[in-house]
């Protein structure tokens, strides 16, 4: 079985990822600053049954989790998802998904960037806005252009600070809880059911959460992008995928039935660090400078996933211009395997994002935030498109089947695409997510016609027939020699 055959000839990206660097760039690009500062909107929704939302999201997840390493076992090349895409659904799937991805990573990395320095204002209240953004981006940009060795380890360690931060978290939850802390009784389990009950928005209330939890998962998807680039994808990948979303499905539930637990005497969201029940639950522990401690951790936690989002939006790009939806010199790698020039494309997106960000955070910027939002919806729901199409593909051509599937096939594949279908839906009906159907529909509009525009050209470049002929061939030998 040869997986890591392309679709196109060119420079190749370095084997060169170990198993706990590709768990910790998973884990660093899905666990931001929503879960440190974000929780207070969905529990404001659901009350306490944010807690089965935050499940629910977690099974989500993991089914997108077992279709991506399925796949990916069987073609650990550069690009993911988005090139299998292009090989079982077609080069329409592929130009739509990836550059959708893109666009929503580039718009992310903006929005991290500019909360990094928004942290560092807390303790240098004069300094402006621009100063740490352009040293985090700069600094970012540099982490990512060196060897990529380099990158998954400083990526090891960044996301380390988070997953620790949350361990302490649920370790002193848990005995807050149960037995109190010096000074402070245990809490108990009463604010699960007081002040409105156990579900005080009932179903409607549940369900329109589920638009915050879904999003707390997205970033599932990053570890696909690392396969071209890890020593051993077949094992790396889907070790990596399930261990991801376990560890993200024991941290935000775990994390939320403890903020259920304690939110009464943290407050309600009061917003910025000082409203965090982490904040909150480190004072009543007694750790001295909480609130700085805190501080640095969401610094760490936005540092983190801007540098994740910014390696995959390069990847993708890169992958586009292997396959010629993308300049070519997009495909180019420095000495030490990184894809520069896609980094620098990626990182004038950045430039965009954070200026918007910084002069327009509610007028343009909703615009860009939009469609980040749809496009992370959009590409799930062409994930698990994809793991269908490759299933029966390589079904009805008799192929060895990959050695990780998503179990229930097709019967699990087409409730997860309802659930993320109903989930954009949904999002319709909040006021926070109306805009990215506003904004992103359009946006895909726009996509199809761009690849409409753009196929035709390359086709009157070249006899139809013959051009016709030779796409198709070359997807039957991508399949049959994987």
């Amino acid at each position: 079985m040869n997986g890591t055959r392309e679709a196109t000839t060119g420079p190749e990206l370095q084997r060169v990822l170990g198993s706990r660097q590709v768990r910790m760039i998973g884990l660093g690009g899905a666990i931001g600053t929503g879960l440190f500062l974000g929780s207070g909107l969905a529990l404001s929704m659901a009350g306490p049954s944010v807690i089965i939302a935050y499940a629910a999201g977690a099974v989500l997840a993991l089914a997108l989790a077992y279709a991506l390493a399925e796949m990916t076992v069987v073609h650990p090349r550069a690009g993911g998802f988005g090139a299998v895409a292009h090989t079982y659904l077609g080069p329409w799937a592929g130009f739509v998904q990836r550059w959708m991805y893109w666009v929503a990573q580039v718009v992310n990395i903006g929005s991290e960037v500019t909360a990094a320095g928004m942290y560092v204002r807390f303790w240098w209240p004069q300094l402006p806005l621009w100063v740490p953004v352009v040293f985090f981006s700069v600094a970012m940009l540099l982490v990512n252009a060196a060897s990529v060795r380099f990158f998954g380890e400083f990526e090891y360690w960044f996301a380390m600070i988070k997953i620790v931060t949350i361990s302490v978290f649920v370790l002193l939850g848990i005995a807050f809880i149960t037995v109190g802390l010096p000074g402070s009784d245990p809490v108990g389990l009463a604010a699960w059911t007081g002040d409105g009950g156990f579900a005080p928005g009932g179903i409607t209330g549940l369900w329109l959460a589920m638009t915050v939890v879904t999003f707390g998962y997205m970033g599932t998807e990053a570890v696909a992008l690392t396969a071209a680039e890890s020593r051993d994808p077949a094992r790396d990948i889907p070790r990596a995928a399930r261990g991801m979303v376990l560890r993200l499905a024991l941290f935000y539930v775990l994390a939320m039935a403890i903020v259920v637990s304690i939110v009464p005497l943290a407050g309600r969201d009061e917003g910025g660090v000082g409203g965090s029940p982490f904040v909150q639950l480190f004072v009543t522990a007694g750790i001295p400078g909480a609130v700085a401690v805190m501080n640095f951790v969401v610094l760490t936690a936005a540092l983190s996933a801007m540098n994740t989002n910014l390696y995959v939006s390069a990847r993708m790009v890169h992958s586009l211009a292997k396959d010629g939806y993308a300049p070519r010199r997009l495909t180019a790698l420095n000495a030490k395997g990184a894809p520069v020039n896609a980094l620098l494309f990626s990182a004038a997106g950045l430039t965009l994002a954070t200026v918007l960000a910084v002069v327009a955070p509610d007028t343009a910027f909703a615009l860009l935030v939009g469609i980040a939002t749809f496009g992370a919806l959009v590409t799930w729901l062409l994930i698990f498109a994809t793991q269908w199409a490759f299933r029966r593909t390589r079904q009805a051509r008799g192929l060895e089947p990959s050695p990780i599937r998503l179990p229930g096939t097709p019967v699990t594949t087409a409730l997860a695409m309802l659930a993320v279908v109903a989930v954009l839906v949904t999002m319709a009906f909040t006021e926070q997510f109306a805009p990215a159907l506003y904004f992103g529909i359009p946006f895909l509009v726009l996509l199809l016609a761009a690849y409409g525009v753009l196929h035709r050209r390359r086709a009157a470049r070249a006899n139809p027939a013959v051009h016709r002929t030779t796409l198709e061939l070359s997807t039957m030998r991508e399949i049959s020699d994987s």
